[in-house]
């Protein structure tokens, strides 16, 4: 039998695997895939399906599953109110039948189990939400009297079976919730496919326009510009969840431009006409932070004369986004936690419970999973903020956008500063072309802001840009010396660079090196580099 620490550590197993699943994957039948393969494992699981909900013909199919057969599982069709999938779809409440043979509405249509004893075998459903909306059920068969259960039937009548199976009911449904984005594109990509077989054929020539790596202009977001592979697949995740209500979280280094897509989805919802409210959560002392996310009341605190509306009820009906979530503290956290869970909060100082229907957008550059192994972040608000991780790719992976980019940034400058430059010198584009940008789009447009000031010709020259990006021949300062005095000058940089990256976190930099923490540590000494300067 296993003991509640046993227990609570086989849980957390259990949800830390799926959630690095639904982060890791991008194929959506793959996560599902995972996750019921994952919780059979976990959890002694017999069979899993995952089924959601057609909103045009009212018809729920299963999607994934583990331990049917293509067969079976295409068997396993219900309308909603039907047996206890339809049922759960229907009142949106959770359904455990301790034993299916004496469950009337169990109606085994997959006709999977009529091969098996059905005495103690157990099935459990649970809903699918996304905000009100039921998409689909995720479901269990575990039997009764497994390796986890076997010592509990002989206690009080079977209360430890009760106990054990609510524990699972209390995992199937953190799991629903984190898996919820996922179920929503299955659904929508599902509703698609149903009209495209209903729709005349493509043409020829409109099969071969609609490749992989091509998007309808509509569904280009009119903030962010890019043409590359890695922009294509991040223009369709935003036109994916832009017609949800899901909470988002934004990842990618500084300067990537995280808050461009927390605007492109907003513009792209039905929360578009509804106010988008932005917030930076390192901008502000810890003590401030609360009265500008939750208000106060007048009198709460020395200077508050007044009564003043929080960020949260300013953004009533529309999106808030919060920048650097990772620097909130823990008690803010909790009831940043409140809100996702409940829609209400209370203002400081106050005891009025206020509800609020408010769309969260978070974003960090920060490794969240770090910050709950340091105890600096909340493992239970990381779960409900990672229902939909967006990761925004750097400069450095999308090399062919950085003309578009520099293109956009002269036409923006020249307007600001009565400018008319009308072209970049082929010096100019080499160098901006080889240099890494570890400052992202953000360094890009400050580096075209300075050339387009400096340019005197209507021309930028290579001279016009940073020093940072000049290379030995544009700078016509050639290197002299040694091999070896040129690869440690190259280490060095190598070093620096890592450590800017990493915020002066020594292990992270061995590790991106591909050097051990030792090796780090005396090459740190023979180059008298000082990594503490570089941590925030």
């Amino acid at each position: 039998m296993l003991i509640p620490q046993e227990q609570a550590n086989r849980s957390i197993s259990l949800l830390a695997e799926v959630s690095r699943t639904v982060t890791a994957e991008n194929d959506i039948s793959k996560v599902l895939t995972l996750v019921l393969f994952i919780m059979s494992e976990h959890m002694d699981m017999l069979r899993g399906m995952i089924t959601i909900v057609n909103r045009e013909t009212g018809e729920i199919v299963i999607k994934e599953s583990f331990g049917l057969s293509e067969e079976e599982k295409e068997r396993g069709r219900y309308r909603i109110g039907e047996g206890i999938v339809g049922k759960v779809v229907k009142t949106g409440r959770n359904v455990i039948v301790p034993n299916i043979n004496d469950e009337p509405l169990f109606l085994n249509r997959t006709r999977s189990r009529k091969h098996e004893t059905k005495e103690g075998l157990c099935f459990i459903c649970i809903p699918i939400r996304a905000g009100s909306e039921i998409i689909g059920t995720i479901s269990a068969d575990r039997r009764l009297g497994g390796p986890t259960e076997k010592e509990n039937k002989k206690e009080k009548g079977g209360r430890k079976d009760n106990d054990a199976l609510q524990h699972h009911v209390d995992q199937l449904s953190i799991i629903a919730a984190m898996i919820s984005q996922a179920v929503r594109l299955k659904q929508l990509a599902h509703e698609s496919d149903r009209h495209d077989q209903l729709a005349p054929p493509p043409t020829a020539i409109n099969a071969e326009q609609e490749t992989e790596e091509s998007i309808p202009e509509e569904k280009r977001p009119k903030n962010i510009i890019g043409n590359t592979k890695p922009m294509i697949s991040l223009f369709k995740l935003i036109d994916k969840i832009a017609g949800t209500s899901a909470t988002a979280l934004v990842l990618g280094e500084s300067g990537v431009g995280k808050e461009l897509v927390a605007s492109a989805i907003h513009f792209k919802s039905r929360r578009a006409e509804k106010p988008f409210i932005k917030f930076n959560c390192a901008a502000l002392p810890e003590s401030i932070v609360e009265s500008e996310l939750f208000g106060h009341e007048k009198g709460s605190f020395t200077g508050a004369v007044a009564t003043r509306q929080g960020r949260f009820e300013l953004a009533a009906g529309g999106t808030i986004f919060l920048d650097e979530i990772g620097e909130l503290s823990l008690p803010i956290q909790a009831k940043l936690l409140r809100i996702l869970q409940e829609k209400e909060f209370e203002r400081v100082g106050g005891s009025k419970t206020i509800k609020v229907d408010v769309r969260i957008i978070a974003a960090t550059n920060r490794s969240l999973e770090n910050l709950i192994l340091e105890g600096q972040f909340r493992e239970d608000l990381y779960y409900r903020l990672n229902i939909f991780p967006i990761t925004v790719p750097p400069l450095r992976e999308r090399k062919t956008d950085i003309l578009l980019l520099a293109d956009y940034f002269v036409e923006k400058f020249n307007q600001q500063n009565q400018k008319g430059i009308r072209r970049i010198s082929t010096t100019s584009i080499d160098m901006l072309m080889r240099y890494h940008w570890p400052g992202n789009v953000r360094e890009l447009e400050n580096c075209m802001e300075r050339a387009v000031i400096l340019s005197e010709d209507n021309v930028i020259h290579g001279y016009h840009l940073p020093p940072s990006l000049q290379t030995a021949e544009s700078s016509g300062t050639p290197y002299t010396g040694s091999l070896q005095q040129k690869l440690e000058s190259i280490e060095k940089e190598m070093i620096i660079e890592a450590l800017k990256r990493t915020r002066g976190n020594m292990s992270r930099a061995a590790a991106e090196l591909g050097l051990s923490e030792r090796i780090m540590g005396l090459r740190v000494k023979k180059f008298c580099i000082n990594y503490r300067k570089f941590r925030p």
